[in-house]
């Protein structure tokens, strides 16, 4: 009898080691051959020496939807991405989640300098930058970008696709090889004033370019505007940026400049109108018509409102810059902020090819403090848990952009 036992608990300790040997072998049987450098379905990227496993954010063509592939570079003489997901998807071109290695884009024919007249783009500017002894601006920059990239990958989870009428924010300057993704509130008036004397169709000085011209529709083409091939390539190709706010003194400013002040009563009609019908028990006739005289508290209790999402989008003027710019979803080679505007500017222009080009400097006014002031004023009367709340919803703004918590907030 113990024989028998032993030969059986033999032949099924062999039957399972067999049936594992399979299930070991079936996964590397069914995995796809490394693509070959005459692969035309496949996208191709050159590199020596080198293993580096992530994952892409690819443009489908044929659907305009971003959607996400792992690509594998292997060391063998010439490193090949391989498309696990698509290996015969035609044409497509990838977006980094993270940090871009741009040296890749420049060893890829497609990104020749002739799209720049033979000029250095942009972006190549930058990577030489990178290449040598950091300035102490230039460290800046790659410490925010290294900043966005890790807080991406700690905060932010599955989301949905992007499509191309998402990005609509992200301006083009062909001529100079730019993205501009603008946040309103964060001198997206004068960055559109530069980007109009840059590509030629604005004459002079851009300090002397009317704001209703900066803003009037078409005068700047949008990525959205571009075929799905076109919004790839110039995603791979181009410096792309944005200039971003401490969250509520952006929010403060946005209340002030658009509900507040007597020069937006078009805005205030619309909005302003809204919010008093919405939230205030007995509205006066003058109110409910012009929408003029809405409190702050009354701003935020709408922002909180569910159904104002529910209903629309937020406005651009107090969206979340990350809903606006798609960062964890776009790489971003220059983060620039407003309490550093001058400086960033001028990094930007110089990488741009023109350093003679004055960014316009901001009518005069009170220090920085000021804008903290205005703003804890503003929330001096908001409760605790209304602020909490306000935080919440503004959240990732202030971890994506490294932006701490304002001191004059009660959030415990």
């Amino acid at each position: 009898m113990g024989r028998r036992c032993w030969r059986r608990r033999a032949l099924a300790a062999a039957c399972l080691g067999a049936a594992l040997l399979l299930l070991g072998a079936a996964p590397r049987a069914l995995r796809p051959e490394p693509a070959s450098l005459g692969d035309s379905q496949t996208c191709i990227y050159q590199r020596q020496h080198m293993y580096w496993q992530g994952k892409y954010r690819l443009l489908h063509e044929s659907t305009g939807v971003l959607d996400l592939v792992s690509c594998h570079w292997r060391a063998c003489g010439l490193a090949v991405p391989h498309l696990h997901c698509f290996p015969a998807l035609s044409g497509c071109l990838y977006q980094d989640l993270g940090r871009l290695d741009r040296q890749l884009a420049f060893e890829n024919k497609a990104l020749d300098s002739s799209w720049f007249g033979g000029k250095r783009s942009a972006l190549q500017r930058l990577y030489d930058l990178d290449q040598g002894p950091l300035s102490a601006l230039a460290e800046v920059h790659r410490q925010r970008r290294d900043l966005l990239r890790r807080a991406c990958s700690r905060h932010t989870r599955r989301q949905r696709l992007l499509r191309p009428e998402d990005l609509r924010h992200v301006l083009v300057d062909d001529a100079h090889g730019l993205l501009y993704c603008y946040v309103p509130k964060v001198a997206c008036t004068n960055w559109k004033r530069v980007l109009l004397a840059l590509g030629g169709r604005a004459r002079g000085d851009p300090r002397a370019i009317p704001a209703h011209e900066a803003h009037a529709p078409g005068r700047l083409r949008s990525l959205a505007d571009f075929s799905p091939a076109e919004i790839n390539r110039r995603l791979r190709a181009y410096l792309a940026f944005l200039f971003v706010r401490e969250p509520f003194e952006r929010l403060a400013s946005a209340y002030r400049s658009k509900l507040a002040r007597p020069y937006s009563a078009a805005f205030q009609r619309r909005y302003g109108a809204r919010i008093v019908r919405r939230l205030r028990p007995r509205p006066a006739p003058d109110a409910l018509a012009r929408g003029h005289d809405v409190r702050f508290a009354e701003f935020l209790a709408y922002l909180l409102d569910p159904r104002t999402r529910r209903d629309e989008p937020f406005n651009e003027h107090w969206e979340r810059a990350h809903a606006l710019c798609h960062p964890c979803r776009l790489r971003y080679d220059v983060v620039g902020k407003f309490e550093t505007l001058a400086e960033d500017a001028a990094f930007v222009l110089g990488l741009a090819g023109a350093p003679g080009l004055r960014f316009p400097a901001p009518p005069p006014r009170a220090p920085a403090a000021a804008a903290r002031d205005q703003a804890a004023r503003l929330f001096r009367d908001i409760s605790p848990f209304y602020q909490r709340r306000l935080f919440g919803l503004y959240r990732m703004d202030f971890l994506l952009f490294n932006y701490s918590a304002p001191a004059y907030l009660r959030l415990r």
